[in-house]
């Protein structure tokens, strides 16, 4: 697993190669996952790439690394890597959500709103911060102090950032002020 990490790149097909390898056998998807939470190992980015499209197909293999996860997030320092752990976020809170999803313990989600809001009150790459921001909205619906606090964030943030991210806290603020 790890030379196959190693030797992916950014692209598409790269990504989806390795996760497929990974879903495929249950020790190839730990190691996968022990190298992505390794902060210290620059590789930890390239298995954060193919981490976000396994936990967008088969998000119920991801369950026994939730705990790790949370503990991990707020360590992530990298933009090549924090794009797809908050994207993983989303892809938590939103199955969370739902009847037959995952279920989050509460301290699990309070340390997932913790990180994510830390995420949109630091100097974040845009695509981070959305996903971040779709994260809160979903937690939302469970706290209504996260919308409050999503609000006052973004709209002091709108100004500061590009045409991208006004765009996606322009459509958020809508849902909020309904």
């Amino acid at each position: 697993m790890y030379q196959k990490i190693e030797e992916s790149t950014c692209h598409v097909a790269s990504r989806k190669m390795v996760s497929n390898f990974a879903m495929k056998d249950e020790n190839h998807l730990k190691e996968m996952i022990q190298l992505a939470f390794d902060t210290k190992d620059e590789l930890h980015i390239k298995a954060f790439w193919s981490l976000d499209l396994v936990c967008e197909k088969k998000l119920k293999q991801f369950v026994p690394y939730i705990e790790d996860f949370c503990s991990v997030l707020p360590k992530i320092k990298d933009d090549s890597a924090l794009r797809p752990a908050t994207k993983i976020a989303f892809f938590l809170t939103k199955s969370n959500h739902r009847k037959n999803g995952i279920s989050l313990t509460q301290q699990q989600e309070h340390n997932l709103i913790e990180a994510l809001i830390d995420r949109l009150i630091q100097d974040e790459k845009v695509a981070a911060k959305v996903y971040a921001m779709k994260a809160l909205f979903v937690l939302g619906k469970k706290y209504d102090w996260v919308h409050e606090e999503l609000k006052t964030i973004i709209s002091q943030d709108y100004s500061n950032h590009s045409a991208a991210y006004q765009a996606a806290t322009r459509n958020l603020l809508k849902k909020l002020n309904k």
